[in-house]
């Protein structure tokens, strides 16, 4: 169930294709620092199956440490049906969450991460996407021209959602939307949730750090992705282009997955 992971992406790009029972995956990965950050805290990885992402905190050195701790554990998992994947990935999870709770800051401030992503699994014999999630980092499925939100936030202003003293709109700009309830490290609940749905050409997988949706509106990531679609490419740096317009005040980072 397990290789060697690949190099992480941090202010850089790479795409590239894989081949899954008969459908080929168009891939690309963007991550930037932004304009406001000293340092990017974000990385991504895609290995042979697995579109990943973290977002770390804890300062400039702890929350880089952490977020490529939890993508090295991450990438070592090699997908095969959902059942192993899944326990594959838990086992993975507690080896990135001892990793980093071991790291020192500077800062004298906890290191942690969010994590992300999709791999693609067979279930029933199908192909299908296994999406994991721990923190406000998200996995969006654009479909026939209309974008889902796969994930839940695990933050403060999700929580005011859900108990309806928040709209979603209202929670853009809320004062607390960078305050998470769930991380790897940090001292926080790290249990993960996940998400089973078919792989079906012509869907987009998008996973993105909340420097992408802190400045982009769902709509708007929805009309990028169906101008620029099916060019993996295209659709990750406009993505990027677009956050980085609106002045990227956090760090943006993208795994965009094309299915033909």
């Amino acid at each position: 169930m397990t290789g060697e992971p690949s190099a992480t992406v941090r202010n850089a790009s790479t795409s590239g294709t894989h081949d899954f029972v008969g459908r080929q995956i168009a891939w690309a990965a963007v991550s930037d620092r932004g304009l406001v950050r000293e340092a990017n805290e974000d990385a991504a990885l895609v290995t042979n199956l697995s579109y990943l992402l973290a977002d770390g905190m804890g300062g400039h050195d702890a929350g880089e440490i952490a977020s490529e701790a939890a993508l090295h554990a991450l990438g070592a998992v090699h997908p095969t049906d959902r059942s192993s994947t899944r326990a594959a990935v838990l086992d993975a999870l507690v080896t990135a969450r001892r990793d980093i709770e071991d790291i020192d800051s500077s800062h004298g401030r906890r290191a942690g991460t969010t994590v992300s992503g999709a791999l693609l699994v067979t279930f029933d014999d199908q192909p299908h996407w296994l999406v994991l999630n721990i923190g406000d980092s998200r996995t969006y499925r654009w479909s026939e021209s209309e974008i889902e939100q796969v994930t839940t936030d695990h933050s403060q202003v999700q929580e005011l959602i859900d108990a309806g003293h928040l709209t979603p709109e209202a929670a853009r700009v809320d004062p607390r939307r960078n305050v998470i309830t769930r991380a790897l490290g940090a001292g926080m609940d790290a249990d993960a949730d996940f998400f089973t749905f078919p792989v079906v050409s012509g869907d987009v997988v998008l996973v993105c750090s909340d420097g992408l949706t802190g400045e982009l509106p769902d709509a708007e990531i929805a009309q990028i992705i169906a101008d620029t679609t099916p060019d993996a490419g295209a659709i990750a740096a406009e993505l990027v282009s677009a956050a980085l317009s609106l002045g990227a005040r956090d760090n943006v980072t993208v795994v965009v997955a094309v299915v033909h």
